[in-house]
């Protein structure tokens, strides 16, 4: 089974101009806990969560109103191909610790994020458990 099978698609981003307030808006109407941030041409640039608000602004005392997403985003962030097997996607969840990951295509166009509630639901529901196991883990 393929990323593309089991992948969210559809998916909003965030603009790194945007401010955090209006990402943090953008979550709670789409009852998400991240954005992928896209620049130019849906490149993926970035990836807001609502932890990332919480912890390098409200932590900080940012003003939400004129904080810019590019401030706090997680830059180095993971990605997998939509052509991909699930397995391998899962794989990679469990090495980074990450509950999801932005599905690029093959032209590095956001096209879709993967978490592990998509396969749980809609792919092995065993690799599931495994990944969540391994993610959950506390690092030694």
């Amino acid at each position: 089974m393929l990323v593309n099978d089991v992948m969210t698609a559809d998916v909003e981003c965030a603009r790194p101009n945007d401010t955090i307030a209006a990402a943090a808006a953008r979550m709670r109407d789409l009852d998400v806990g991240a954005l992928p941030v896209c620049g130019a041409n849906e490149r993926l640039v970035g990836m807001i969560t609502d932890r990332d608000i919480t912890i390098r602004a409200t932590a900080r005392c940012c003003d939400p109103a004129h904080t810019k997403v590019s401030e706090v985003m997680t830059h180095d962030i993971s990605y997998c191909y939509e052509d991909e097997e699930v397995s391998q996607a899962a794989w990679q969840m469990m090495e980074e610790r990450v509950r999801r990951l932005p599905v690029l295509s093959r032209d590095k166009q956001l096209v879709g994020v993967v978490s592990l509630g998509d396969l749980a639901v809609d792919g092995d529901q065993q690799l599931a458990g495994q990944a969540l196991e391994a993610i959950s883990e506390q690092p030694h």
